[in-house]
C-alpha cells in the first residue's frame, strides 16, 4: 500500500501536499509558501541556528521533542509529524503572532498582554536579542528545552543551544534567558505542555493522539514529482527490496550530510530512498552480548544508549556535533558517510564495532574497519546498505581495560576533527595483552595503527615502549596537509596522543582541570 500524500500538522492543523519536490528544504517551504518568515536563513548548512524548528513525533505511547535545522531538512521527512516555528509560540487568547525576530516578540507582547511564552518572555526580560536575527533559532531552542527538560543546569542549557550562534548579543543573556523561562508563568495558550509538567494535558494528549493515528497504516509514502522521486517504506523487508531494485538512489537518514549536497552543491538527487519511517530500523537492542543501533536511530539516542557501558565517550557525545544535529543526524548514517574525519568511526573501530549489512534478504556482518576500502570506497555492493551497528558490550575488569577517545579540532565545539583516536588497551600485570589503535584525519580512510600495535603487544606500557610506538606511526600513516592541520601537525598530534595513553595508564591527569585538582590536593 503506497501514498502520495504528504501529510503532517503545523501548529495542530493538517498539513497535506500531493506536488511537492523530494528536496524541497523546510525552510523554503516555511518562507516561501506559509510566509513564515520568522524562521531565518543564515549559513545553509545547519551550522547557525537561526532556522531552528521543533518537530513532535509519537514514539513507544509519549510525544518526542527535537529541535532541528530546517535548512537541511527536506519537508517529505516531516511525514508522520508535528511541526512548530517561533510563530507557534503564540498566545491562544491574545491574537498576537511571532513573525519576524525581537521586533514581532514585542508586537507580539503588546498584542497579547504578557501571553507570550515563557522562552519569548525571558528573552525580553533579559534583553536577549540586539539585531533579532538569530532570535526566533536561540527562542526555539529554548522551547525544546522547556518542553523535555524540568530543570536543566548549566551543562544542559549549553548544550541545547550549541547549536545558535549571535554575533551582537553574547551568550551571557541568552542563557539568563534560559533560567528565568522556568520562573515564569505556564504559557496560557494552546501549546501542549512539557511532557515534565503535566503527562495528562489535554493539548499533549490530542496532539499525541492524532499522530498515533496518522501513522497507523502501513502505507509507503512514494512522491514522484518532475524534480524527482521521494520514497519512504514503512518496513525493513520493503526498504531492502526498494534499495535493491533501484541501486541508484540516494539513502536518506537524518539528511545533515546530504542536505548540504542541495544546498551547497546545488546537486540533483532523482530518487531518495528514506529509511526513518521503517519502524525497525529506529530501533536499540541488546542481543547476545551487543548493543545494536538500527540505521535510523538518531546521534542523540545512539550516544543516550552507549555512554552507560561506554562513559569514556561523554566528551565525544558533547563534540560530536551541535544539538539539533545530533537529533537529525544518524551514528549508522555517520558510519556509511565514511568521512576519513568522521568522528565516530575512530572510536567505534577501537570499541571493536561490527557493521551489519542487508542486500534484498540477505545480511551480513564484518569488522567496522573493514566497511572501508579506500577515499569514499565502502565494502558495499550495489543495492547494499548499512542496517545495523553492532557495539559489544563485554568488557573486562576497568583496572585492565583502557579505553579512551580524544578529538582534536581549532575549536573546541562544533568542529571538525583534525585528528581523532581511538584508544582501547587491555592490560594484566603492566603487560598490555591487546591494544587497537584507531585514528581519523591521517589517511583516506578511518584506520588502525597496526605498526603502533605491534610495538605495544606483549610489552610494558613504558617509556621505550612509548618511544617504539610513537615511531611505529610513522609506518601506519603519511597525512596530507589541508586547511585544517598540515601533515606533520597531524603526525605531531598523534604521536602526543599515544604519549597522553601513557600518562593516562600511569594514572597521571591529562587535562587542566585534573591537573589543577590534583595540584590542589598536593
Amino acid at each position: 500500500m503506497t501514498t502520495a500524500e504528504l501529510h503532517f500538522l503545523l501548529d495542530g492543523r493538517d498539513i497535506r501536499l500531493h506536488q511537492v519536490s523530494p528536496t524541497t528544504t523546510l525552510l523554503n517551504w516555511l518562507r516561501e509558501d506559509e510566509g513564515r518568515t520568522g524562521t531565518k536563513e543564515g549559513c545553509a548548512e545547519g551550522d547557525c541556528g537561526a532556522c531552528t524548528v521543533v518537530v513532535a513525533e509519537a514514539r513507544d505511547g509519549e510525544l518526542v521533542w527535537r529541535s532541528v535545522n530546517a535548512c537541511i531538512q527536506f519537508l517529505p521527512t516531516l511525514h508522520g509529524k508535528a511541526l512548530f516555528t517561533v510563530e507557534s509560540l503564540r498566545a491562544a487568547k491574545g491574537g498576537g503572532s511571532v513573525h519576524g525576530g525581537i521586533r514581532g516578540m514585542g508586537e507580539s507582547l503588546r498584542a497579547a498582554k504578557g501571553g507570550l511564552h515563557p522562552a519569548q518572555a525571558a528573552m525580553v526580560s533579559c534583553h536577549g536579542s540586539q539585531c533579532g536575527f538569530c532570535t526566533p533559532g536561540f527562542v526555539m531552542s529554548l522551547f525544546g528545552l522547556y518542553q523535555t527538560e524540568a530543570a536543566p543546569d548549566g551543562d544542559a542549557v549549553a548544550d541545547a543551544l550549541s547549536g545558535n550562534l549571535c554575533r551582537c548579543t553574547g551568550y551571557r543573556p541568552i542563557v539568563d534567558a534560559a533560567q528565568e523561562m522556568y520562573r515564569l508563568p505556564a504559557p496560557d495558550g494552546e501549546l501542549p505542555a512539557p511532557q515534565w509538567q503535566n503527562a495528562t494535558d489535554p493539548a499533549a494528549q490530542a496532539l499525541l493522539d492524532r499522530l498515533v493515528r496518522m501513522n497507523a497504516d502501513d502505507a509507503t509514502l512514494d512522491i514522484v514529482h518532475a524534480e524527482g522521486r521521494f520514497t519512504a517504506p514503512r518496513g525493513l523487508d520493503e526498504l531492502a527490496s526498494c534499495v535493491a531494485t533501484h541501486p541508484d538512489a540516494t539513502i536518506l537518514a537524518g539528511s545533515t550530510d546530504v542536505g548540504l549536497w542541495v544546498t551547497k552543491q546545488f546537486r540533483a538527487l532523482p530518487h531518495l530512498i528514506y529509511l526513518g519511517r521503517a519502524r525497525e530500523l529506529t530501533r536499540i537492542s541488546e542481543t547476545d552480548g551487543w548493543l545494536e543501533i538500527a540505521a535510523a536511530v538518531t546521534l542523540e539516542d545512539a550516544f543516550e544508549a552507549i555512554l552507560p557501558h561506554y562513559p569514556e565517550l561523554t566528551e565525544l557525545w558533547r563534540r560530536f556535533a551541535s544539538r539539533p544535529i545530533r537529533n537529525a543526524g544518524t551514528l549508522c548514517g555517520n558510519i556509511a558517510n565514511g568521512s576519513p574525519i568522521g568522528d565516530s568511526m575512530p572510536a567505534l573501530i577501537a570499541i571493536g564495532a561490527e557493521v551489519v549489512l542487508r542486500h534484498g534478504d540477505r545480511t551480513r556482518a564484518l569488522p567496522l574497519e573493514a566497511l572501508y576500502l579506500g577515499y569514499q570506497k565502502k565494502d558495499l555492493a550495489p543495492g547494499e546498505f548499512v542496517q545495523c551497528v553492532r557495539i559489544p558490550l563485554a568488557r573486562g575488569p576497568l583496572d585492565e581495560h583502557l579505553f579512551r577517545a580524544w578529538k582534536i579540532s581549532k575549536r573546541q565545539d562544533q568542529d571538525i576533527s583534525a585528528v581523532f583516536a581511538g584508544f582501547s588497551i587491555i592490560h594484566h600485570h603492566g603487560i598490555v595483552s591487546s591494544a587497537r589503535l584507531a585514528f581519523g584525519g591521517m589517511a583516506a580512510t578511518p584506520k588502525r595503527a597496526s605498526h603502533a600495535e605491534a610495538a605495544l603487544i606483549g610489552r610494558p606500557f613504558d617509556a621505550a615502549t612509548l618511544s617504539d610506538a610513537r615511531a611505529a606511526l610513522a609506518l601506519d600513516f603519511q597525512p596530507l596537509s589541508d586547511m585544517r592541520a598540515s601533515a606533520e601537525y597531524r603526525m605531531n598530534v598523534a604521536q602526543n596522543l599515544l604519549t597522553r595513553l601513557h600518562h593516562e595508564l600511569a594514572g597521571h591527569p591529562t587535562r587542566i582541570d585534573s591537573v589543577e585538582a590534583d595540584h590542589a590536593q598536593h
